[in-house]
């Protein structure tokens, strides 16, 4: 058995390939993958080469943690069953070549208990869940204040506004410099930092991956505030310590997303309150790729960019 997946051979060379896939066990399930998104942080700093020192990095590698698919086989301890609708965060089934993360193809075998069953009617939307979860991750945590200032409107920035807003209490403020993404609040309010005064944030979230904002970011914090750092950081990360001592400052890394995450993120769309509208705004062939890659990458206008592998064989 054997899939077409996107191979990046190294730095900005990247490829469609076909690839040999692992022989299936009994907990794993086969799934056909219809969608993959892809990611404007993680993949982005893959894409370029740099990527800092990541468990499993080196090139050739299978990129993808993002994507959506049908059970076409099913192990009879996978839990699992054929013809299921799943999300799938990732796989390793490709002998030599790196999955990292291992999303992006046109069929991968992964253990069933990674193949998270989702609503037939998601259809691309699904891949979105990853990032719901991370930023539901990141919100948990802060003593349980929620952030009252984000950093980046792109499509985690979004997430995590909504999902401040689904808590109650006071929605947040977003700081986003490009104007091209200023657009698309639902229920709270975009600025460009030059235009917001406050200096007394409680919690202030940054997911812009920007590792040069933190004395900004410190600057406006209230004393004893907390910063969370839910981005991906390809330079070191430095700051002035007066500022942040006189606040008794917290810095937080919010990690990758866990099972509890992801259960707590499909719960709130199964019931229509988180919504997962206006984030996909570039689609594409899988055939085509690396052109979408690229646009994923350069593009300013788009948010989350879809692989449609529906049809390659």
């Amino acid at each position: 058995m054997d899939t077409v997946a996107v191979v990046l051979e190294e730095p900005e060379r990247l490829v469609l390939s076909r690839l040999d896939l692992a022989r299936p066990g009994d907990e794993d399930v086969v799934v056909d993958i219809a969608w993959s998104g892809i990611s404007t942080g993680t993949e982005r700093l893959l894409w370029s080469g740099r990527m800092p020192p990541f468990p499993g990095l080196g090139y050739p590698l299978v990129p993808g943690y993002e994507s959506v698919g049908r059970v076409s086989a099913a192990g009879p301890r996978s839990g699992r069953s054929v013809g299921e609708t799943v999300f799938v965060p990732g796989a390793r089934c490709y002998g030599d070549i790196r999955g990292l993360f291992g999303g992006a193809a046109s069929r991968v075998v992964v253990p069933g208990a990674k193949a998270v069953p989702i609503a037939s009617d998601l259809n691309e939307r699904g891949v979105l869940l990853a990032l719901a979860a991370t930023a539901y991750h990141a919100m948990q945590g802060a003593g349980g204040t929620p952030p009252g200032l984000i950093v980046g409107h792109g499509v985690l920035g979004r997430l995590l506004a909504r999902l401040v807003t689904l808590a109650g209490g006071e929605p947040p403020v977003v700081w986003e410099t490009n104007p091209d993404r200023a657009h698309g609040a639902l229920g709270y309010t975009v600025k460009d930092p030059a235009d917001d005064p406050r200096r007394d944030y409680a919690v202030i979230c940054d997911v812009s991956g920007d590792a040069k904002l933190l004395d900004t970011l410190i600057g406006r914090l209230a004393p004893h505030g907390t910063i969370v750092l839910a981005g991906f950081y390809s330079a070191p990360l430095s700051f002035g310590f007066p500022p942040a001592f006189m606040r008794e400052a917290t810095l937080r890394v919010a990690a990758e997303w866990r099972e509890p995450d992801l259960a707590a993120v499909k719960q709130l769309i199964e019931q229509g309150r988180l919504s997962l509208d206006g984030l996909i705004t570039h689609r594409s062939a899988a055939s085509d790729a690396p052109a979408a890659y690229r646009t994923a990458f350069t593009d300013p206008t788009c948010l989350k960019m879809i692989l449609d592998w529906r049809g390659t064989a």
